[in-house]
């Protein structure tokens, strides 16, 4: 009887090495173009499909440079994973070390930042070029525990020959991505790995349930920064007349005054005091405050002139939208979920109700709500530049869309419906 690839996952919790080797039969097959025996688990195939079309060469290891020391220490001063650090190591390390295990954590872009764990697996992973500033990419070092989820966008387990590079198929990486609560921005992943002897199918699931800890941990301190920020606000506030608003430094509202509540005002790069105009707010006086900013807005409506946005999905794994016009131009870094949400409208001009949104995220025209609280999110950093009943962008507004020279690089993540057709017919000759 054929096995599925859900069997052997299980095989491999009772006998590794047949696992191992029923796997490593799956991989020659596949990669001659033979039938295999057993069809690799789904995500497993989309990864090595990317891989084929990428180049990459499954029997020879590449390897880009390590970062060096300062800039890894850079990093690691900037990256929010940092706070998440003694959530990790107490959900993680303490097994790790026992079942032979090395917890990685890498950045955004797939670079390993810490590494800790088990001393003589971290010696062997030194020679499968696992170390600190090591380059993780998928599209670098092929299908792995730390480049595939941050494609994917969920959590992967490889198990030996899943791997696409034949250096690495004497490992088990299992990684899931930890995003940013406030914004669903790809912070990094978190990759428990070790001998393939050691795998095990609750693997997953136990590094998912940290990853979403970590995530909590993120959210918790996200707002007692706020109200220790709404507490410095509150007698400035009250000093005030008109609207004004206080903001974090990366534009996440405390406290308000004299205008209704939005969740994040869209900031510059690098925001600095003085008379700017601001999307949703317009013309603005910024001043520097304890830990944010005090925003006074003026009476001047929001610009509704002419305007150009441009939604770039040319890259892989980064995703974000540029709204230029005669008052400045602004940026923001796109969710998976809102690159897709922002991608259909763009597709459809004279707009898009909220059940037809739902039918092509979830082929289910009756998860409105779902769609309603997302374009809610989006509406408040695009504000005036979005319409609703229908869903639109605003009449006037040049949309440029800027998509990948490959059309299976078009939000691979997703696997909404209506992506999934638009990327079958950009294939299309």
């Amino acid at each position: 009887m054929a096995l599925s690839p859900t069997d052997v996952t299980q095989l491999a919790a009772v006998d590794s090495a047949r696992a191992a080797r029923l796997l490593s039969d799956v991989r020659t097959a596949t990669l001659s173009g033979q039938r295999a025996p057993v069809a690799p688990r789904p995500v497993i195939e989309q990864s090595w499909d990317r891989m084929l079309r990428g180049g990459v060469d499954p029997d020879h290891d590449f390897r880009t440079g390590l970062l060096p020391r300062d800039e890894v220490q850079r990093r690691r001063e900037s990256s929010e994973l940092r706070h998440v650090l003694p959530v990790l190591r107490e959900g993680l390390l303490s097994v790790a070390d026992v079942a032979h295990h090395i917890m990685v954590v890498a950045d955004e872009e797939g670079r390993v930042l810490w590494r800790e764990g088990s001393s003589p697996v971290l010696r062997k992973a030194d020679g499968t070029g696992f170390e600190l500033g090591a380059d993780w990419r998928e599209d670098v070092v092929g299908t792995n525990g730390i480049g595939t989820p941050v494609v994917a966008r969920r959590p992967v387990q490889v198990f030996a020959s899943e791997h696409f590079v034949r250096s690495q198929t004497s490992w088990t990486c299992t990684g899931a991505p930890i995003t940013d609560p406030r914004d669903g921005r790809l912070l990094g992943v978190v990759d428990v790995s070790g001998p393939l002897e050691t795998m095990h199918p609750a693997t997953l699931a136990w590094v998912d349930s940290v990853a979403k800890l970590a995530e909590s941990r993120l959210r918790e301190l996200h707002q007692s920064s706020l109200e220790q920020l709404r507490a410095v606000a509150a007698p400035v506030l009250a000093r005030l007349d008109g609207r004004a608003v206080v903001v974090d430094r990366h534009g996440w509202t405390a406290a308000v005054a004299g205008m209704p509540y939005q969740g994040r005002v869209p900031l510059p790069k690098s925001p600095s005091a003085g008379l700017r105009w601001l999307p949703t707010l317009g013309l603005c006086t910024v001043e520097p405050l304890a830990g944010g900013w005090l925003i006074r807005a003026s009476a001047e409506p929001v610009p509704r002139g002419a305007t150009r946005i441009v939604l770039d999905l040319s890259q892989p794994r980064r995703w974000s939208m540029t709204v230029s016009g005669d008052a400045g131009t602004w940026s923001h870094e796109l969710s998976p979920r809102h690159a897709e949400l922002l991608y259909l409208l763009a597709l459809h001009r004279a707009g898009r109700s909220a059940a037809g949104l739902a039918e092509d995220l979830f082929g289910d025209a009756g998860r409105t709500v779902t769609v309603r609280a997302e374009m809610s999110r989006v509406r408040r950093y695009l504000g005036g530049f979005l319409e609703h009943r229908p869903y639109r962008f605003c009449e006037g507004a040049e949309i440029e869309v800027l998509l990948p020279d490959d059309p299976h690089d078009l939000l691979p993540h997703s696997t909404a419906p209506a992506v999934v057709g638009e990327r079958l017919s950009r294939q299309t000759p």
